[in-house]
This record gives C-alpha cells, structure tokens and sequence, in this order.
C-alpha cells in the first residue's frame, strides 16, 4: 500500500489529474529550479546512484520518497527537475517514468536515456540551522552560513535577541558548539 502512495503521489506531481486527457499539470514550469532545489535534486541522485550501486534499493526509494515529499507543497515544479528524476525513478517503476518521460518532453525512451549525474558544487548548502539548547532544551533554530567558525557562531547566537530572553541577564556557565550539529548553552 505504501508503494502505492508513492507511485500515486508521484503522478500527480507531474500529471494534471482532473484533466480531460493526459497532460502536464499546470504547476510544471519551464523555469530553473532555485538552488535549494538544484541542491535537493543532486542529493537526490547522488543519493539513490551510491545505493543503486551498493545495491540497497530500499534507500533508493527512501531518497526518492524525500525527493516527492520535498516537490510536493512547491507552487512551480521545474521541469529541470522532474526530468532527473523520472530516468531515477526508471528502474523501480518503468512503464510509469517512460509515461512521465513522454509528457516532460524526453526525447527517444526512457531506458536509452543517460543516467543523471551529480554535481559537487551544486551539494553545498550555503546555511546551516542549528537547534539551540538550554539545560538540555531546544529553545529555537538559528541560521548562520555554512562556513562560519565555531567561536563566530558562539558569539553571534550570543548577540541574539532569543538567547538574552532565555539567559535573562545571567551569563551562561558554559557554551558547546558542535559545528554543523546543534548549540548547547548552559545557564
């Protein structure tokens, strides 16, 4: 039933299900993706291509699944984006992607199509949100960019206006930050 869901889900993250005849839906866009798309879809690859290579199939559906689970509320669906994933999808549920891969505009068949590669650069994330605790709570999230130095993120998490709410005038006893992990001060 679950692999249902997902198939379904898929479809109509592509194909207008209230329409007539087979079509498009009318969120697919011929846009470029944001980079926080460009970025999920390269995880995406990478992701089931290292475990299609290892030949764990589970994981490949599981990252296809967050793949959907990420497109789904999207106002526009880049249909740069939908492509790769359908030649992903492919060798899991093939009648369906080479339907998909027809209505995208693939050209020939979706079996003769090159299998999507990964690009490094694209996997960066520009931002990382850390969970701030204290005593052992999570109070809130705070952003920061992805190369930020430790002592920089102590010192800027400080100068929040949260952390003065939570520290009430005190001075915290102890601050532990584990880069690209979580922030933990003790008051």
């Amino acid at each position: 039933e679950g692999v249902y869901r997902f198939l379904t889900r898929v479809w109509r993250l592509v194909i207008d299900d209230r329409a007539e005849e087979l079509q498009l839906g009318p969120q697919v866009t011929s846009e470029e993706p944001t980079r926080e798309g460009m970025r999920m879809l390269h995880r995406t690859i990478q992701r089931v291509t290292d475990d299609l290579d290892a030949m764990r199939f589970n994981t490949a559906i599981s990252a296809m699944m967050e793949y959907v689970n990420y497109l789904t509320p999207q106002i526009n669906r880049p249909r740069a984006a939908l492509e790769p994933f359908v030649l992903l999808l492919a060798p899991f549920a093939p009648h369906m992607a080479e339907e998909l891969w027809e209505l995208c505009g693939g050209s020939g068949l979706v079996v003769d199509a090159p299998w999507p590669k990964w690009d490094a650069e694209k996997l960066v994330e520009s931002e990382t949100t850390y969970p701030v605790q204290f005593n052992g709570k999570v109070r809130f999230q705070f952003s920061v960019p992805s190369d930020t130095a430790p002592a920089d993120v102590e010192s800027a998490v400080l100068q929040d206006e949260r952390t003065a709410k939570q520290l009430q005038g005190r001075s915290p006893k102890k601050i532990i930050v584990v880069p690209g992990r979580i922030i933990n001060i003790v008051g």
